[in-house]
Formats: structure tokens, C-alpha cells, sequence
């Protein structure tokens, strides 16, 4: 069903994308169904991340098909989270479902949340893996070890195997866009605010096309800001390696004592040399624990925005802009990809 003008629709779907062309006719063929079954006024916000390809132009000529379809375009890439930030805070929604493009999370498990939202009065519902079965060894444990790490940190509210598929209210929205995070990471802030919550078991597919946006590398920065983002343990480590150096220095003023008063006073170069290595690391580390910390006060205190908004077909900001990049792409791709999103 299709909002009124005036009053919000009953549900938002924000779908951040980067480079995602290929994917975008399943992606259509799958949700829109899903969305139009529930009897529910609703929109979904396209959030294009900068993307390279035409992303963004087959988005806009779905539109003329599915008048829900709504398109925030950015500026430049600002990364997953930002687009789902830029998703969230624009989005009018009363409850609000985050949901990737690649069709992982099952859009046919939306239904499921927003039930489950209503009958039980939460204003989270995590959408949370059944198994990990078609992930690999390396990817089972380090998310394990992801899992652990975070709910030390956050507290037992955080689920295991729980992602950026999530349904929010409008009140848990409101809350987020409060908060001062220039860089958040939503799966610990989420959690973390407290608001009621519960959970929809789901077995996560394989990518429906294209390439994955979160290699090593990704994953990676994602720990590191969860780590640094939420707690100032990092720096502590820094403490006790200092401490357990002032240990370290005492033993050896001992043992050079002894060694003085024993007579045995000949230089060995081998001791002196770990000392040197041992103390010079853990400088360097403390450091970059240091350094890591005082590079996110100084990026917080620029306070330069994590993304821009370029484009928002509800609004219609810079039109012309859009405009331009639907002329440059490829017209019989974009319209081929779009027919194929409608079929």
C-alpha cells in the first residue's frame, strides 16, 4: 500500500547499496511482493553509497513502476553505516527494517519482525541467524570471537549471530539520531540503549549476485571501531604493559645488584638487547593505542558530517544532478536491468 502525502507509512525498508546493478532486478522480484502482501503502507528507501556503476539511474527508473521505491543518493561513499544512518534518519516510517541488497537476510522475514514488533509492543526486533553453516571455518570463528568481544562489552542484550538485519520503532530511531556518534556501529548501539526487544531465527542464502562489499579488510575496521568506539580498555592495556615493565625494570636492577656485588659485572649484550626490543615495542604499542584515540577526538572535534545528502527523490534536492548521471549511464543497460526489476 501506498502512503498518503501527509501521513507516515507504517513501515520503512532502508536498503543501503554500493555497486549493486547486478542484484537489483532479484532484489525487486523478491520484497516487493513481501511488502505489498502486508497490508501496511510502506516506503523503501534505496540509499545509494556512492556507487561506481548504475545503481543509482535503474533505482530511479523503478520508481516509475513502483511508486513506494524511494532514492537517497550521496554524495560520495561514506560507507555502509553511514548510508544506513542516512537510511534511518530520513526514513518516516513508524517501524523501520534495515535490510542489504545482496538478499542474505530473506526480505519474506520482514513480515515476521513487524508481527512480532506489534503483538509484543518492541521496538527491536533482531533478525538472527539459525545456523553458520555456509560460512566458512575462519568466518565461524572470528564471528564467534566478534560475538564474545562485543557482549563483554556491550552487555548479554547484544544476540549472537545478530547483523544489521533489524526492525526498529520510530521511538528507537529517535533515540539513535540523538546520540552524538560520528561513526556508529549499530549492532552495539542498538543493544546497548536497552529498548525492549526480541528476535526472528532466519537461515541466512548465499549472495544473489554480484561481489561482496565486506572483505578482511572490512571486518577488520569494523572490530576496531566497535572496540574503540565503546570502551577505553585498549588504553588500559597500555597501563598494564607499563606496569608489567616497571616490574620487568625492578627484576633486572635486582639482578644487576647481584651480579655487582657477586663480581660478575661482565656486559652481556644479548640481555640488553631484549630489553631494548621489549621496552620499544611496548612503547610503539601504547602509542598507537594513543594515537587511535586522539586521531577520533580530533576527527569529532572537525565535526564534519559522515555523509551528505546529494539527492532525495522525496525531496527532490538536486535533480539536475541526478538527471546527469541517468544520461550518462548506459541507456539500454540501465532500462534492460530496470524492465527485468518489473517482470
Amino acid at each position: 500500500m501506498r502512503p498518503d502525502a501527509e501521513s507516515p507509512p507504517r513501515l520503512s525498508v532502508v536498503i543501503p547499496m554500493y555497486n549493486e546493478e547486478e542484484v537489483l532486478p532479484l532484489l525487486v522480484q523478491r520484497l516487493r511482493p513481501v511488502l505489498d502482501g502486508l497490508g501496511r503502507t510502506y516506503e523503501v528507501v534505496a540509499v545509494d553509497d556512492g556507487s561506481r556503476d548504475d545503481t543509482a539511474a535503474i533505482v530511479h527508473l523503478l520508481r516509475a513502476k513502483w511508486p513506494q521505491l524511494r532514492l537517497i543518493k550521496l554524495r560520495r561513499n561514506s560507507g555502509h553505516q553511514a548510508a544506513l544512518s542516512a537510511g534511518l534518519f530520513r526514513s518516516r516510517g513508524d517501524y523501520v527494517v534495515s535490510l542489504d541488497a545482496d538478499l542474505q537476510d530473506p526480505p519474506e522475514a520482514i513480515a515476521e519482525m513487524l508481527q512480532a514488533a506489534e503483538d509484543g509492543e518492541l521496538d527491536i526486533v533482531y533478525g538472527v541467524r539459525a545456523d553458520r553453516s555456509t560460512d566458512t571455518s575462519f568466518k565461524r570463528v572470528t564471528a564467534g570471537w566478534y560475538y564474545k568481544l562485543m557482549r563483554r562489552i556491550v552487555g548479554k542484550k547484544m544476540p549472537d549471530g545478530a547483523g544489521d538485519f533489524r526492525l526498529l520503532s520510530r521511538a528507537m530511531v529517535e533515540a539513535l539520531r540523538g546520540l552524538p556518534e560520528r561513526a556508529p556501529v549499530y549492532r552495539l548501539l542498538v543493544p546497548w540503549l536497552g529498548f525492549p526487544s526480541g528476535q526472528v531465527a532466519y537461515t541466512r542464502e548465499k549472495r544473489a549476485a554480484g561481489v561482496s562489499k565486506y572483505p578482511l579488510t572490512r571486518m577488520i575496521k569494523l572490530t576496531v571501531d566497535s572496540i574503540v568506539s565503546f570502551t577505553a580498555a585498549p588504553l588500559r592495556v597500555a597501563t598494564w604493559l607499563g606496569g608489567f615493565g616497571v616490574l620487568l625494570g625492578l627484576a633486572l636492577v635486582v639482578k644487576t645488584l647481584w651480579a655487582y656485588f657477586a663480581g660478575a659485572t661482565v656486559p652481556g649484550w644479548t640481555s640488553m638487547f631484549l630489553v631494548v626490543i621489549f621496552f620499544g615495542a611496548c612503547q610503539l604499542l601504547c602509542l598507537g593505542l594513543l594515537g587511535e584515540y586522539v586521531g577520533r577526538i580530533y576527527a569529532a572535534s572537525q565535526g564534519r558530517p559522515a555523509y551528505y545528502v546529494g539527492y532525495d527523490s522525496d525531496g527532490h534536492e538536486e535533480t539536475d544532478g541526478m538527471i546527469d548521471t541517468i544520461r550518462a549511464a548506459d541507456p539500454g543497460r540501465v532500462r534492460a536491468t530496470a524492465g527485468e526489476g518489473r517482470a
